[in-house]
C-alpha cells in the first residue's frame, strides 16, 4: 500500500500571513501528500481557524489536498459544517479530506463556552450521519434527539462521492463511531506501540456491522525535528506535553534526529496498519520551520513516498 506523508500544525509559528503563505507553497512544490490544521477556538495564543484555512488552501493551492485534524463537532452546527465542507470540496476539484472529532477534554474552548467534554457522544453521531445524507444529496428531515431538520438539502455537491469522513478518538464508542459512521480514522496520541489493537478494532467492527474499512484510510502522526534532543523548542514541547499529559511519555510520539530515525517511526507505524501520516515540524521562527519542512521534503519523502507502480512490483 502507498505510504503517504502530510504535515500538520498543533499552533502557529509564523511571524505573519506572508511567512505562512511561504510554507504553504514549499509544501505544495515539494510534494508534500496533504496539509492539517488543528482545531481550537479560544485562547490568546495565536491558532488559526481551521475551516477558514480549509477554504484559503483551496484557494492558495492546485495539488495538495487538506484537511482537519480534527473539528469538534460539539461547537458546530451540522448543516453548516456539511455546506462549507462541500462548497471547499467543490471548489477545490476534491481535495478536502474532512476529519472530525468531539474535542481535546483539555481544551480551553470547552471552557470558553461553558460547555464540558462529556456527554456529546450521541450528539455527533447524529450530526455525522446527518452531514454524510447531505453530502449524498439527500434531503433530510429528522427530529432529533438533538437537531431537527425539515428537508433540508444542499448544491452544488461534493466532488468526491462519497466525500470522505475521518473520524478521530481510540475509545471504544469512537471506535464504533468510525465503524459505523466513517471512512478512515486519525489517531490522536497513539503510539507506534499503542495504535496497532485500535486499528484491529475499528477493523473488526467495520466488517461485523458491513462496512468493511479501506485499508488505506488509518491515520498517525507525530512531532518530528531535524536536531538535537536539548534544542530549547524540543524542551519547551516536551514540559507543554507533560503538563497537559502528565503520564504520557512524550519520546513515543516524538522524533528527534535524521532522517533515518523519522522513517524508521514511519515504517513502525505502517507495520502496525497505518499508511497517512500528519506529521507535525517542531520549530520556532519561519525560516526554522521552512528549513524543517525543506529537509523532510528533501531526506524523508524519496524514501517513503513510493509511487504506486513501484510499490508493486
Amino acid at each position: 500500500m502507498p505510504v503517504r506523508i502530510g504535515l500538520g500544525l498543533l499552533d502557529y509559528p509564523f511571524s505573519g500571513a506572508d511567512a505562512y503563505w511561504r510554507w504553504v507553497d514549499l509544501c505544495e512544490s515539494g510534494g508534500v501528500d496533504s496539509l492539517w490544521q488543528s482545531d481550537r477556538l479560544a485562547g490568546a495564543t495565536p491558532f488559526l481557524e481551521c475551516m477558514s484555512v480549509m477554504g484559503a488552501l483551496a484557494g492558495r493551492t492546485r495539488r495538495l489536498k487538506f484537511g482537519m485534524s480534527v473539528l469538534s463537532m460539539a461547537f458546530r452546527e451540522p448543516l453548516i459544517v456539511a455546506k462549507e465542507c462541500a462548497t471547499i470540496d467543490y471548489l477545490s476539484n476534491g481535495r478536502m479530506l474532512p476529519a472530525f472529532g468531539i474535542g481535546n477534554p483539555s481544551s480551553p474552548d470547552w471552557a470558553a463556552v461553558g460547555m464540558t467534554s462529556e456527554g456529546h457522544g450521541g450528539k455527533m453521531n447524529q450530526a455525522l450521519d446527518i452531514m454524510a445524507r447531505l453530502w449524498r444529496g439527500e434531503t433530510v428531515t429528522t427530529d432529533g434527539p438533538h437537531y431537527r431538520y425539515r428537508d433540508a438539502r444542499i448544491s452544488p455537491l461534493p466532488v468526491q462521492n462519497p466525500l470522505p469522513l475521518w473520524i478521530g478518538g481510540s475509545s471504544p464508542a469512537a471506535i464504533r463511531r468510525t465503524a459505523r459512521l466513517g471512512t478512515g480514522w486519525l489517531a490522536g496520541a497513539e503510539t507506534h506501540e499503542t495504535i496497532a489493537p485500535v486499528v484491529a478494532a475499528i477493523k473488526a467492527e467495520a466488517e461485523a456491522v458491513g462496512r468493511p474499512m479501506d485499508p488505506e484510510h488509518f491515520g498517525a502522526g507525530f512531532f518530528f525535528r531535524f536536531g538535537d534532543p536539548d534544542d530549547p523548542i524540543v524542551e519547551a514541547r516536551r514540559a507543554n506535553y507533560r503538563r497537559a499529559f502528565p503520564n504520557r511519555d512524550f519520546s513515543k510520539v516524538m522524533v528527534v534526529g535524521g532522517a533515518d530515525d523519522i522513517i524508521e517511526r514511519v515504517r513502525a507505524y505502517v507495520a502496525a496498519g497505518v499508511t497517512k501520516f500528519v506529521l507535525r515540524p517542531l520549530a520556532q521562527d519561519d525560516e526554522d520551520i521552512l528549513d524543517q519542512t525543506r529537509k523532510l521534503i528533501e531526506q524523508v519523502l524519496p524514501v517513503i513516498h513510493v509511487p504506486k507502480k513501484a510499490a508493486a512490483a
